[in-house]
């Protein structure tokens, strides 16, 4: 069996048992708080960002931003989705 074609079966076999993707917990913990702000920004979008285009794309440096425009024109609900994203 050559190098090549052992090294491509040593990963191939270890690819189904352990993830290749290797996420800090600061990293994971952004990825959220990101997911998180799109999904608000989608829900909310009739109350608190309706001046805004739908198709903006939100990332990480526009998170406070979500929260701060949740906590100013929401109601009960996106204020304490907007405390989430403050954490």
């Amino acid at each position: 069996m050559s190098a090549l074609r052992r090294y491509l079966a040593e990963i191939g076999a270890r690819g189904g048992r352990k993830s290749r993707r290797q996420l800090s917990r600061e990293a994971a913990r952004n990825m959220v708080k990101v997911r998180e702000a799109r999904r608000a920004f989608r829900r909310f979008r009739s109350r608190c960002f309706w001046s805004y285009r739908p198709d903006l794309v939100i990332n990480l440096d526009d998170v406070p931003w979500v929260a701060e425009q949740l906590m100013r024109h929401g109601n009960r609900e996106a204020w304490q989705v907007a405390a989430r994203l403050c954490r």
